[in-house]
C-alpha cells in the first residue's frame, strides 16, 4: 500500500507539473499583451490610447520583458515556494484572491453535490425497484435527458419561472441560504444524472448475479437485497466516476457562477482569461488539477474499503514462459 501511494503521489506531481507548464506556454503564446489589456481597461479596452513608456515599466516590473525561458524558471521556482507571484490586473495576490473566492465555491459545489447524489441515487434506486415498466421506462429516460441540458439553459429557465415568476428564490448574488438554491440546482442537474445513469446500471448488473438469487432463495426481503447485497457492488462503477464528477462540478461553477453572478472560483476564472491574468490563470489552473488528482487518489484507496476482494496492488508481472513450454506448445 505504501509503494502504491507513493508512485501515485508521483504521478499526481508530473500532472501538476505538466498542467503547469502547459497553461504556461498556452498563455504566452496569445497575440494579446495582458499589461496593455489591463492599461486599456479590460478586454476590449481602446490599446491604442496606451502609453507604450508605461507599458514598458509594467512589463519590467513584473518580468515580462525577460527572455521566455527565463520567465518560466522563474515562475516555475515561485510556485514551489507556494508563491503564485500578484495579478497582473489589480496587483493583489494570488493567493489572496483564491482564498477569497473558494469559500463560495465550495459551499455552492457541496450543495450541488449532496442535491445530486440525493437525485441520483434516488431515481436509480426506484427504477430499479418499481415493478411497473412504464415508471422504469420514465425514470430511465430522465439521466440522458439531464446530461444534454445546458447548464446555462437550466440556470435561465430557473431564474424565470422561480425568481421572475413566483418571486421564491433571489436570481442574482451571493447574499444568504436562498441565493444558494437555485445555483445548486443548476449544478446538480448534470451531476445528478450521470450518477444516475451509471448507478441504475450497476444495479441492474448487480441483481442478475448468483448471489442475489441465492440471497431471494434464502428469504431476504427486496429491501435487504436491495441495499445490502445489490447497492453495495453497484456503488464501485459510480465511484469510478467521481474524478469526472468533480470536473462536472469545477466546469459547471463556471457558467453558474456566470449566470447567477456569484463570487467565486467560476467567476475569477472567467475575469482572469478575459484579461490574460497570467499569475492568476496559473494559480487556478493549479488548483482545479490538484482537486482532481487528490480526488482519484481518494478513489482509489476507498475501493477495498468498500469491496475487500480489491486489493490495491503493483500491475504483476507476465509468467515467463519456460522453454520447456514453448517447445511443447509448439509441437
Amino acid at each position: 500500500m505504501t509503494g502504491y501511494v507513493a508512485r501515485r503521489l508521483g504521478q499526481a506531481v508530473v500532472v501538476l507539473w505538466a498542467a503547469y507548464t502547459v497553461t504556461f506556454v498556452i498563455l504566452y503564446l496569445l497575440p494579446s499583451d495582458p499589461v496593455e489589456i489591463m492599461l486599456a481597461g479590460g478586454q476590449g479596452g481602446e490599446q491604442s490610447t496606451v502609453d507604450p513608456a508605461q507599458v514598458a515599466a509594467l512589463r519590467h516590473e513584473y518580468g515580462l520583458d525577460e527572455p521566455l525561458p527565463v520567465q518560466y524558471v522563474h515562475a516555475l521556482w515561485r510556485t514551489l515556494h507556494l508563491d503564485f507571484g500578484s495579478s497582473i490586473q489589480n496587483g493583489a495576490p494570488v493567493t489572496s484572491l483564491i482564498g477569497d473566492a473558494l469559500p463560495q465555491t465550495a459551499v455552492l459545489a457541496v450543495s450541488a453535490l449532496v442535491i445530486a447524489l440525493v437525485l441520483g441515487v434516488g431515481i436509480a434506486f426506484l427504477s430499479t425497484w418499481t415493478r411497473w415498466a412504464w415508471v422504469r421506462t420514465l425514470l430511465l429516460a430522465l439521466p440522458p435527458l439531464g446530461v444534454s441540458l445546458p447548464t446555462f439553459w437550466v440556470g435561465l429557465l430557473l431564474i424565470q419561472f422561480f425568481s421572475f415568476r413566483i418571486s421564491i428564490f433571489p436570481a442574482l448574488g451571493n447574499e444568504g441560504l436562498a441565493s444558494l438554491v437555485l445555483p445548486s440546482v443548476t449544478l446538480a442537474v448534470p451531476v445528478s444524472a450521470s450518477i444516475a445513469q451509471v448507478l441504475a446500471r450497476g444495479l441492474r448488473t448487480a441483481l442478475a448475479e448468483p448471489y442475489v438469487e441465492t440471497a431471494r432463495a434464502k428469504g431476504a426481503s427486496r429491501a435487504r437485497v436491495h441495499l445490502r447485497h445489490a447497492f453495495r457492488n453497484a456503488t464501485i462503477p459510480a465511484l469510478t466516476i467521481g474524478g469526472v464528477i468533480v470536473g462536472n462540478l469545477l466546469a459547471g461553477a463556471v457558467v453558474v457562477e456566470t449566470v447567477f453572478s456569484r463570487v467565486g472560483i467560476g467567476r475569477l476564472t472567467v475575469t482572469a482569461v478575459n484579461g490574460q491574468d497570467i499569475p492568476l490563470v496559473q494559480g487556478l489552473v493549479l488548483l482545479a488539477a490538484t482537486i482532481f488528482v487528490v480526488t482519484n487518489l481518494v478513489v482509489d484507496l476507498l475501493y477495498p474499503v468498500i469491496d475487500p476482494r480489491i486489493r490495491v496492488v503493483g500491475v504483476p508481472r507476465r509468467p515467463r514462459a519456460s522453454t520447456k513450454t514453448l517447445v511443447g506448445s509448439v509441437s
